[in-house]
């Protein structure tokens, strides 16, 4: 019975360890493009990932985001994850998502692949950003689109931002500078 105990909290202690382990460059995504991304290739750089909609009253945070992007791309890397579950508010395919974003906010910032960023299925990304036993820093939630993670260049996470928080705010800035 003590082995039985033993092995046990072995397990436990295993899988603790594991998923404190975690981190950013632990996962990767595909692109707007269909390429696989690797998030090991943005070691070094803090990285801003966000939940975008086309149709959504924070859609203009693109035009800040660009901006944002064009001031430190030398230190930040931005990816835009396209998600459709906030009121439906992102319908279109990738090739209508990525237009639109070109067309009419400029947008050269890394886009994602369409995904489900909360639910059964959730990105993992997605599931490392909102999960403390994987961040190893909060639990989190996704309430609605615009909704921004930072992680360090370490690949550890930093903050999560609200989608009422612009993109240019101090509040993010002032972790870039």
């Amino acid at each position: 019975m003590l082995k039985f105990i033993l092995f046990l909290s072995l397990m436990v202690l295993s899988q603790t360890i594991t998923a404190q382990s975690k981190n950013i460059y632990d996962y990767s995504f595909a692109s707007i493009e269909g390429d696989n991304v690797d998030m090991n290739n943005f070691k070094g750089k803090t990285i801003l990932i966000v939940n975008t909609a086309s149709k959504c009253g924070f859609t203009g945070q693109y035009e800040q985001l660009q901006e944002l992007h064009e001031k430190f791309k030398d230190q930040l890397v931005i990816i835009g994850f396209p998600c459709d579950q906030f009121g439906g508010q992102e319908p279109g395919t990738e090739e209508e998502i990525k237009g639109f974003c070109k067309k009419n906010y400029g947008v050269t910032f890394l886009m994602a692949s369409k995904i489900d960023v909360k639910g059964e299925e959730q990105h993992p990304i997605y599931q490392w950003l909102t999960q403390v036993d994987l961040n190893n820093v909060e639990d989190s939630k996704v309430a609605w689109n615009f909704s921004k993670y930072l992680i360090d260049g370490e690949g550890n996470y930093i903050e999560h931002f609200k989608s009422k928080v612009s993109p240019m705010s101090d509040e993010i800035t002032k972790r870039l500078k």
